[in-house]
């Protein structure tokens, strides 16, 4: 292309240019324009719309304004009203009030006039009677001076007759009222001791049975009697020289019997000889080892009793010592009746009848358990198991004096001037004496029975007679042909007469005569 031609196609493309740029700017303008007419009209509308809207809010605002007003003063205007009405409710009841005390200050002025008026009459009457009374005691003088004149006695000699006629006359008086009031004093305190017994003994009952002096050991087979006995009877003999006992290997199948006195030892004996059948190992040495092992628990299981024995008696601390003679009294019996069982036995008893006549029901308990605490050392020491108890006990830190007198007085060795030892000698009576406790009291007390239905049947017209509640009452069956309902009365009498005369018997026997007719026909 010639260079001409380039030129001009240069400023035609220039030109077009320039005139494309320039409609462009007058489009923008024109566009520019007609959006901020736009703009100017909607922000004028934006501005009418909200002041219309300010002028609607202020409106709201000012009716709501004045709502509130209204409603705050008619609230205020009530409480105005109500304010004025408790104002002249107050008024009113203070006028009340004026009023009332204007009443109770008229009747108090009353009142006073009266009292004054009163008391003025009083005045007179006691200077009327401080007249009267001058009068009296002058014409008492006058008379008194002319008794005198008559008699020819001074006023102290007459006094003095006077008393001693009163005294004289009085005496008597005096002695039968003592005597009255002594006699009911001792049917109170005995209705009343008779129903503290009965009660602490209906409220407690133990069961005992009778200790023995044996024990049997089981054995697997009769072959082991060979082995218990050992060559030539060292075993058996090494077996009771350790532990003191006798060993009594006989025919009866299947058993080993050990017999002692001491029930200790015997317990010790039968717990080492059922570890030594049981371990299969017996000769001279390991029953010794066994025996000395079985008494290390023994003094462990007896100490173990004590400390039982005083938590179910439920008094307090006591010294490892006592403890230890407490479990002691578990393999002691007197008459066949085991110690421990008796003296926890006593110990309830003494606090039932403590806390029913208002003692202290635990300290009577103390009592009641340590008694007989002599018992299991009596074989150790001199003298009788009280003084033996009361030294341990106040050698083992036992320092109340209720509890020593209690221990040294149960059987009345010493003279009884505290109420403890009454109530554990009371109670050892009760538990000692109650039937089948003891083998030898069982024993009388069935003769008892037996002489009492005996005594009974030996009376005229009487059938059969029967025994009943322990021997307190006694059942007689009268004949009702040969006995009338008087003579039924009369030989009821003569019967209780008789029991008092012939037998010896605790307390008192209700005698019941039973007297029954009875008519029976047949109808065919």
């Amino acid at each position: 292309m010639p260079p001409v031609e380039v030129v001009w196609s240069t400023l035609a493309a220039i030109l077009g240019l320039g005139f494309g740029g320039g409609a462009t700017w007058y489009l923008v303008r024109r566009q520019d324009r007609l959006n901020l007419h736009s703009a100017d009209t909607r922000v004028r509308e934006l501005v009418s719309q909200a002041e219309k809207n300010a002028d609607n809010i202020v409106k709201e605002a000012e009716l709501k304004a004045k709502d509130e007003y209204f409603k705050k003063r008619e609230e205020f205007n009530r409480e105005v009203e109500q304010f004025k009405h408790d104002q002249r409710e107050q008024e009113r009841r203070l006028e009340k009030r004026e009023d009332a005390l204007e009443k109770e200050h008229q009747e108090q002025q009353k009142k006073e006039r009266h009292l004054q008026h009163t008391e003025k009459k009083l005045h007179e009457r006691r200077d009327h009677l401080e007249q009267r009374i001058k009068q009296a005691e002058e014409t008492v003088q006058q008379q008194t001076q002319k008794l005198h004149e008559i008699t020819g006695l001074s006023r102290d000699q007459a006094e003095k007759m006077l008393l001693e006629r009163l005294d004289h006359e009085l005496a008597d008086e005096v002695a039968s009222r003592i005597q009255r009031h002594e006699e009911s004093l001792k049917a109170t305190t005995e209705e009343r001791a008779r129903k503290v017994l009965a009660v602490a003994i209906q409220r407690y009952a133990a069961d005992h049975t009778a200790d023995t002096t044996v024990s049997t050991v089981d054995i697997p087979s009769d072959d082991m009697k060979g082995r218990i006995i050992g060559r030539e009877g060292r075993n058996i003999r090494t077996f009771e020289k350790a532990t003191g006992v006798d060993v009594i290997v006989d025919d009866t199948p299947g058993v080993v019997i050990v017999s002692a006195f001491d029930n200790v030892r015997r317990e010790i004996a039968r717990l080492a000889l059922a570890k030594l059948i049981t371990d299969g190992r017996i000769h001279p040495t390991r029953i010794e080892e066994v025996v000395k092992e079985t008494q290390e628990e023994m003094d462990r299981n007896i100490l173990e009793l004590g400390k039982q024995a005083c938590l179910e008696a439920d008094i307090g601390h006591l010294h490892e010592k006592i403890l230890q003679l407490l479990g002691r009294l578990r393999f002691r019996t007197s008459y066949s009746q085991n110690v421990l069982n008796h003296s926890l036995e006593v110990a309830f008893l003494c606090g039932l009848m403590a806390d029913e006549i208002g003692l202290n029901g635990r300290l009577a308990r103390r009592c009641g358990l340590l008694h007989d605490i002599g018992k299991a050392a009596d074989h150790e020491m001199e003298g009788g198991h009280p003084k033996i108890g009361a030294e341990l006990a106040r050698r083992y830190g036992e320092t109340n004096a209720d509890v020593l007198h209690a221990i040294v007085g149960h059987h009345d060795d010493v003279t009884i001037d505290h109420v403890y030892t009454v109530l554990v000698a009371a109670a050892d009576a009760i538990s000692a004496a109650r039937p089948g406790a003891r083998r030898e009291t069982l024993e009388k007390y069935v003769k008892r029975l037996e002489e009492l239905e005996a005594l009974a049947c030996g009376f005229p017209g009487i059938e059969q007679a029967f025994a009943i509640q322990a021997g307190r009452e006694l059942r007689v069956i009268a004949n009702a042909q040969q006995i009338t309902d008087g003579e039924a009365l009369s030989t009821c009498r003569n019967i209780a007469r008789a029991i008092e005369q012939q037998l010896n018997y605790p307390g008192e026997i209700k005698v019941t005569v039973v007297r029954e007719t009875r008519s029976v026909e047949f109808a065919r």
